[in-house]
């Protein structure tokens, strides 16, 4: 009698949980109102120069990722003409629980409820409730050259890039937080995992263009415009990125 009641409570624990994720899933991408999205800077390295650089930082900083959802909601023909609104939240001192990069299954499920738990402890920000919320761990970039994967998750609405702490990078971070916002909203990634090559076609901003290479533009969930068959360079901002039409759908702004 016990375990049959304990497992309908749990039954129903998973059914709360599942029904709350599908209702924040279908709230964010309603686009009946501005998607506020909250980033939080955290010094990685410890550093004086990432803190100089964090100290520096602004709102309109992440303008130019507000602005490219902006036009690209305009190009899909989106009635809602502010589609984003980004705000700088405090910085955080904590690092947030290192994702298991090659874990199995259960591994990862169990840091996505880390993540979740230590964002809600640790997130605090006093303007408007955020839906996604994106932490941004900078690093300088004389002590490090190469950075570890960035993440977006779904379920949370969270966000954790690795990023420069540098003015001339600026822009191209702002390429990583606006690919990692959009899987939190159910994009999915447009490359080949194994290469890194843009997917054909809907990893090329451009798939109908002849011919097919090199693209002008990256298309966002690739991160990447491929200018020649084993080759692709990352976009310098993002003016020089689209939302393909795959990721248009998977965001619910064209059905």
């Amino acid at each position: 009698m016990f375990r049959a009641l304990r497992i309908l409570i749990l039954l129903f624990i998973l059914v709360v949980v599942g029904a709350g994720t599908w209702l924040t899933r279908v709230r964010t991408t309603a686009w009946d109102q501005p998607l506020r999205v909250a980033i939080f800077p955290i010094n990685a390295d410890a550093s004086s120069a990432t803190d100089r650089y964090i100290r520096s930082l602004s709102v309109g900083a992440f303008e130019p990722i507000a602005r490219f959802m902006r036009q690209e909601a305009a190009r899909y023909g989106l009635v809602l003409s502010t589609p984003v609104e980004v705000f700088l939240a405090p910085e955080i001192g904590r690092a947030p629980p290192p994702p298991p990069f090659g874990g199995n299954a259960l591994r990862v499920g169990l840091w996505s409820l880390q993540m979740r738990y230590w964002a809600w402890v640790n997130a605090a920000f006093d303007g408007p409730k955020p839906h996604v919320r994106v932490f941004v761990l900078y690093h300088d970039p004389d002590r490090v050259t190469r950075l570890s994967h960035s993440l977006g998750l779904q379920k949370g609405l969270i966000g954790v890039v690795n990023a420069f702490a540098s003015e001339g990078q600026a822009a191209q971070n702002d390429v990583v937080i606006a690919h990692e916002m959009l899987h939190t909203l159910g994009a999915t990634d447009k490359y080949d995992p194994r290469t890194n090559q843009p997917a054909f076609p809907d990893g090329y901003a451009d798939p109908q263009r002849q011919p097919r290479l090199p693209q002008e533009f990256a298309e966002i969930m690739a991160g990447r415009a491929p200018v020649a068959e084993d080759r692709a360079e990352m976009p310098d901002s993002l003016d020089r990125v689209l939302i393909g039409a795959k990721t248009a759908r998977e965001i619910n702004w064209v059905r």
